[in-house]
């Protein structure tokens, strides 16, 4: 166990570092990363969310269900924040009307399950993380093409079955299974929970790889301005996550999960609207597939950096 425990601490000092790596290799040398077929990463989200209900305790879930105003406050953020983010930069930055289209799909776009993955490395609060993606992902059948029109004044079609099955497939069945688990298990469950940072980095890194491999074509063709504009939205997402999270005074694992939450979207969905949507417009896929790949890159060394910070300030609200 103390080798394990090494390699975990290794791996979660350089996790960025790691990332980036397999990210450039990728996208520069794309057959280091065609290999992992895409219909693999379900698979790999699943496993890792598998492991993330290892950790959970009943606590964590009666925090959610008994405080709702913390998944309300991400809700209502992940649907005006982002939107609002990708329609103002758009318009800043002059894009042409099918970049405009993927980048603003993106922002309506709920938080995708990689959110969830981050918020556990950073030692945020999973659960709320978890609640937050979930609701906001039943809520896009609505909201995402609701939004949508009113920016671009058109109509985007959404399956909500699909979406209503992959975030039960992908999340919510995988973490209620690695919760029986974990109570079934007790104290064995506890250690063989060692080995998750390791089992974590290394299907977030072959996830990445992937989605950059099968991509990079696309990304290297684009320009500097849309790569900007990805970025920003990105990063101007944490920080506004950040700063409601303290302006409301909520505790800082909450903080970091509602940061992480709405800076990180389904990006994934939004190039797939994108191609059903717009399908005269090739580069309306664009935005999505270069959110998929720097996303990633920041939520890693954002995940890294608010590992490092505890949780010592209590909620406003909690006794």
């Amino acid at each position: 166990m103390k080798v394990l425990d090494k390699i975990n601490s290794f791996v979660g000092r350089f996790m960025a570092l790691i990332v980036i790596a397999a990210g450039a290799a990728a996208l520069f040398l794309p057959a280091s990363g065609t290999w992992i077929d895409t219909g693999w990463i379900n698979y790999l989200l699943m496993l890792v969310m598998l492991g993330m209900g290892m950790t959970l305790d009943l606590k964590d879930f009666k925090l959610v269900f008994t405080r709702p105003k913390d998944i309300l406050i991400g809700c209502a953020a992940q649907f005006t924040v982002m939107p609002l983010m990708a329609f103002g930069l758009s318009k800043a930055f002059s894009l042409d009307p099918a970049l405009t289209a993927g980048v603003i799909l993106v922002g309506t776009c709920p938080g995708g399950t990689a959110s969830n993955v981050m918020t556990y490395l950073s030692k945020g609060d999973v659960a709320l993380s978890v609640g937050m993606t979930s609701v906001n992902t039943l809520l896009a059948p609505l909201l995402t093409p609701g939004i949508t029109y009113l920016l671009l004044h058109t109509s985007v079609e959404v399956d909500v079955l699909n979406m209503f099955l992959s975030i039960l497939k992908v999340v919510i069945l995988p973490i209620a299974v690695g919760f029986l688990i974990n109570r079934l298990l007790g104290e064995r469950g506890k250690q063989a929970a060692k080995a998750l940072p390791l089992v974590s980095v290394t299907a977030i890194t072959l996830i990445l790889m992937s989605v950059v491999s099968h991509n990079s074509e696309k990304i290297l063709s684009t320009g500097a301005v849309v790569f900007a504009v990805v970025v920003l939205h990105n990063l101007l997402g944490y920080a506004c996550g950040f700063g409601i999270g303290k302006l409301l005074r909520l505790r800082l694992s909450k903080v970091k999960a509602l940061s992480i939450e709405i800076g990180m979207q389904n990006s994934g969905l939004a190039s797939s609207l994108a191609t059903t949507s717009f399908p005269d417009m090739a580069m309306t896929t664009v935005p999505g597939a270069i959110f998929s790949v720097w996303h990633n890159l920041s939520g890693a060394l954002l995940g890294s950096i608010f590992s490092r910070f505890g949780d010592e300030e209590p909620d406003s609200g909690d006794k």
